[in-house]
């Protein structure tokens, strides 16, 4: 899974980074929260991350996706300021979608693209078409 926070730019931009920085940490936890023991999380740069779900079919990554999108969109109080982070979330399923990391993540990537497409708070699936 490819994790971006939808209009994190403007978060910086109109709050200031060290805030920004504080999201980030707290949308890590939530994450984090959210996966399981055999499974990474990483953070990539900026206000991208990647998940690795071991063994995950089509049925459990959407329902990874689901509690992601849920647990991401609540408010996150920082400083007096109640911030929403919703996200955008991209899924390769391996073998079908890629063979090794670099495909599957360029896969997830151009999903993720179609969530932010599709209105962002939301996940999709790479499809070739």
């Amino acid at each position: 899974m490819f994790i971006d926070l939808d209009n994190f730019k403007t978060v910086n931009d109109t709050l200031g980074h060290d805030l920004g920085d504080s999201l980030l940490q707290k949308v890590s936890k939530r994450i984090q929260g959210c996966v399981g023991t055999g499974d990474t999380a990483a953070r990539l740069g900026g206000d991208e991350f990647v998940l690795l779900i071991a063994g995950a079919d089509r049925s459990a990554a959407s329902a990874m996706a689901r509690r992601l999108v849920a647990a991401l969109s609540e408010p996150h109080l920082i400083d007096d300021h109640e911030i929403r982070a919703t996200a955008s979330i991209g899924v390769s399923l391996y073998p079908q979608d890629g063979l090794d990391r670099h495909a599957l993540m360029k896969s997830a990537d151009a999903a993720m693209y179609r969530a932010k497409g599709a209105g962002r708070n939301t996940f999709r699936f790479f499809s070739e078409a």
